[in-house]
């Protein structure tokens, strides 16, 4: 989830000093791509050590004198070897705020810094190891710590540690009294570039950050080569001896089943907590979608226009998809396709049978926004950790999307039209354009998103902008004819207009999220266009194979259980309109043939009801203020009569 980097010189002199700075800042620029909630760095050289770190991104971390005095610490040291490593932090566990919580982490044998999670570093009394333990990484080193202390054997403690570790885990290791550092992952998320003379040694989460830092002009980096960038696979590590200049590749164990214990409790602290309701409203006789529903109508049977439109999705079977992969599959176990991975149901499900199933030889992604929940991270560490699957994170300036979401709410509630609630929505749309860049960028021709199936088909979104699109099929945005592509943006446009409000630091964001959607086509592959969708075989197979969670806080229904924002737009559409898209995914299953009517009402019922845990979670991250917000929406003149 978070980028580290770091470089080992068994000669300092390898690397001129006045260099030195310059190829720590571009590291930290580069991994900056992974996190901006904190950064640290820190440095062994021979009996030397040292630790910076602190919250903030990497500009404010880069103007502080701490970091040149701890460069310059580092180099004044009389030892001939010199060991820098890295963190650029995106939050999982454990406030940025608490420098404890930030990396690296030292102790009386090693200095660390870790990228992942790990999924059983709690049990019911909270994090494992005593109160000394603050987040899974600092249980982490703590195992490695006993078992170093244990054996003295560093081989030996990476094994044992590794397989005790359930989640994700890439790791690297100042060993400071046996003068070694150790580089291991078990998702192959970390790459090192020797130089010729192997006494030096650069590496970073992704390949790109190295591609890029080679690009780069600079005397430093003169004695590296691009050809010679290498992955350490999954469960594999490297350790690197600055006593006898030995660099040992070893295995480590196999990958233990994940643990589905919960991390950290979600405050129960006590607020405005609406009633559960439900508005009397007339329904389609054949789906559930209200009267309140837009552009909804009836024929004299009372069947509305979008059960007579829906057409029963046909997937294209097992045969097609297999024909289409072995156009892109890889014969060396290279990778060969780029898949997105948001650490819901259908997204690990779909890794999973790409994997498992297909052959194929998949790396995920995970554009993290602010609004990825932590049971979602958990997910996305445990079906890579146990596929050896290697995981690439993207994240943008967390604080200031979630700011932006702030202002685009409070402008909601100035002059409130159902229309303008996707807006909330904007900042994730990159996603799709990380889909194709970082294919481009990791020399990859297929990506692959699992999704495709008609039952998110959400035709309300656009239609309370009056925009009336029939998108059977799960059809594309950016295939949307152009007068309604032009209708759309003249009616967010006048929006705009009508409510200055929106206009403010996330207005740009928005632009590109509509291009993104509307605009930019894609050849993405999806999945569910080629497989049948069914609910009961993927939460089993997750379930079974690799103990994925489903986040109870947000109901029964797991459907786009991974985005933090849609327990509150749910409870706006449902409050001012009557019905959210439950409504719609249940109606869809009817029109499916996968439930009835009867089962819809009670299922969407159950759905409907406010969740008032994952409410929380959202205002605390975004900084609202959940009871006036709440009591605002509930003020909102509603599309019924109550």
């Amino acid at each position: 989830m978070c980028g580290i980097f770091g470089l080992w010189l068994n000669e300092k002199q390898s690397i001129p000093d006045r260099d030195l700075q310059s190829l720590v800042t571009n590291l930290i620029l580069l991994s900056q791509e992974r996190g901006r909630d904190a950064i640290g760095v820190a440095f062994n050289s021979g009996q030397k050590n040292g630790v910076f770190k602190r919250p903030g991104n990497a500009k404010s971390f880069l103007e502080r004198p701490e970091l040149s005095e701890l460069l310059r610490e580092g180099l004044a040291s009389g030892s001939p070897e010199l060991t820098i490593i890295g963190q650029c932090r995106l939050v999982t566990n454990g406030a940025e705020f608490s420098n404890e919580n930030n990396q690296p982490l030292a102790a009386a044998q090693g200095i660390m810094i870790h990228n992942g999670i790990v999924t059983n570093a709690v049990d019911s009394s909270g994090f494992q190891e005593g109160p000394e333990a603050t987040n899974d990484s600092t249980v982490l080193l703590s195992w490695i710590e006993k078992e170093l202390i244990g054996s003295g054997d560093a081989s030996l403690a990476l094994s044992n540690t590794f397989a005790r570790v359930e989640g994700s885990a890439s790791i690297a290791l100042i060993l400071k009294q046996q003068k070694k550092l150790v580089l291991a992952t078990n998702t192959g998320s970390i790459y090192f570039v020797f130089s010729h003379d192997k006494r030096s040694l650069i590496f970073a989460s992704e390949k790109i950050f190295l591609q890029k830092l080679l690009h780069r002009k600079g005397h430093q980096l003169r004695h590296f080569s691009e050809s010679g960038i290498t992955q350490l696979e999954a469960g594999q590590a490297l350790l690197l001896d600055n006593l006898d200049r030995s660099q040992k590749l070893l295995p480590l164990p196999g990958y233990p089943t994940a643990s589905s214990q919960p991390l950290s409790p979600v405050s129960e602290k006590k607020i405005f907590s609406p009633a559960k309701f439900k508005p009397e409203l007339r329904r389609c006789v054949r789906c559930i979608l209200p009267e309140t529903y837009p552009l909804i109508s009836f024929d004299e049977r009372g069947v509305c226009n979008f059960c007579r439109r829906y057409e029963r999705q046909q997937p294209l079977g097992e045969k097609a998809l297999e024909e289409f992969l072995a156009k892109f599959r890889s014969k060396d176990g290279s990778p060969d396709c780029l898949v997105g991975l948001s650490g819901g149901r259908d997204s690990c499900y779909g890794l999973h049978v790409l994997k498992k199933k297909y052959g194929m030889n998949p790396v995920a992604y995970t554009f993290d926004w602010g609004l990825t929940t932590d049971t979602s991270r958990r997910n996305q560490a445990k079906i890579c950790g146990k596929l050896g699957i290697e995981h690439i994170i993207r994240s943008p300036d967390i604080k200031q999307k979630r700011e932006n979401i702030r202002f685009n709410v409070e402008a909601f509630l100035r002059r409130p039209h159902l229309g303008m609630v996707p807006l909330f929505m904007a900042g994730d749309k990159a996603f799709y354009e990380y889909g194709r860049t970082l294919r481009k960028e990791y020399n990859l021709s297929l990506t692959v998103f699992c999704a495709g199936h008609s039952l998110e088909q959400r035709d309300f979104m656009t239609g309370f902008c009056g925009v009336d699109e029939n998108i059977a099929n799960n059809k594309r945005l950016y295939k949307f004819s152009s007068f309604n592509k032009l209708k759309l943006a003249s009616f967010y446009g006048l929006q705009y207009l009508l409510n200055p409000a929106y206009i403010n630091r996330s207005f740009w964001d928005s632009i590109r999220s509509f291009f993104y959607s509307f605009v930019h086509t894609d050849d993405f592959l999806y999945l569910f266009e080629y497989l049948p969708w069914n609910e009961k075989e993927i939460e089993a197979l997750l379930s079974r194979e690799y103990q994925w969670e489903a986040d109870r806080s947000y109901g029964e229904n797991q459907w786009r259980m991974g985005d933090g924002q849609t327990a509150f737009t749910n409870y706006i559409y449902y409050k001012v309109a009557g019905f959210s898209e439950f409504d719609n995914f249940r109606s869809n299953q009817i029109r499916e043939g996968m439930i009835t009517r009867e089962e819809a009402l009670t299922l969407a019922d159950a759905d409907n009801a406010p969740k008032m845990e994952t409410l929380k979670y959202f205002a605390e991250l975004v900084g609202i203020d959940l009871q006036e917000v709440l009591k605002k929406i509930d003020a909102i003149p509603k599309l019924y009569h109550e």
